[in-house]
């Protein structure tokens, strides 16, 4: 299981669900043609019930696609959830709703909008708690350069998400390429985001982070996200940030 495809997370949804699976649908760059990290594999389940013997049916199967694949854990939502909650995780429908693509069934998608206000506060929430968690990976590596390269790596795809969240706080669609995104964050806010731009080379293999580039790389990243905190704190949504 420890190279669990897309294909067969399904396989094994619907066996752990049967008649009651409804759809499953890989969303945000995932769902575009370019190749993406097993981190940036995000997807969303949609099931009628969620009974227990079917939540631990499907638990080994989720575990492989979470700890064997290195992708996140599926968003799992009974039907009537995926109705009423688009308050409750805005930044994930947002994604949802501008681009996925069905693995299985079809995503119910009519009717349900995503509230600027409601997106522009969700994205301050996760920029804020992405910032805290990035200050207590910093004091977990005491130091060490190739730690810190490390955590700016898997914290990447977190920034991205919160980044795409910003841009469509300002009304735009962002981008499917993460560069673009980053270009458009700091077109629409100020923020600096070459040493985002910086760990994206190193996260494609174009240009390694060598140890003596870290500090600056990693003060560069704090300093950027506490000023888009602040931003997102003061900016009014557009009406169109859906």
């Amino acid at each position: 299981m420890a190279e669990m495809t897309t294909d067969s997370l399904v396989a094994a949804l619907r066996d752990a669900f049967g008649p009651a699976l409804r759809a499953v649908v890989v969303y945000g760059a995932a769902a575009g043609d370019e190749p993406v990290a097993p981190a940036d594999v995000h997807t969303l389940v949609l099931v009628d019930s969620l009974p227990l013997e079917a939540l631990e049916s499907a638990g080994a199967h989720i575990e492989a696609w979470v700890r064997g694949g290195g992708h996140p854990a599926p968003l799992v939502l009974t039907m009537a959830e995926w109705r009423s909650s688009v308050d409750v995780f805005p930044l994930e429908y947002a994604d949802i709703l501008d681009q996925h693509r069905a693995l299985h069934g079809a995503l119910p998608a009519d009717g349900i909008e995503v509230d600027p206000e409601d997106l522009r506060l969700a994205v301050e929430r996760e920029a804020m708690a992405t910032l805290l968690q990035l200050r207590r990976g910093v004091l977990a590596t005491g130091g060490d350069a190739e730690r810190r390269v490390e955590l700016l790596v898997a914290s990447f795809p977190a920034f991205l998400t919160v980044f795409r969240g910003a841009v469509r706080v300002h009304g735009v669609r962002p981008s499917a390429d993460a560069a673009g995104t980053c270009a458009e964050l700091a077109f629409r806010t100020g923020v600096d985001v070459s040493p985002f731009v910086r760990v994206l080379e190193h996260r494609r293999g174009r240009q390694r982070i060598t140890p003596g580039e870290v500090h600056a790389v990693l003060d560069g990243y704090l300093t950027s996200l506490e000023r888009l905190v602040a931003h997102l704190d003061q900016v009014r949504p557009s009406p169109r940030a859906s």
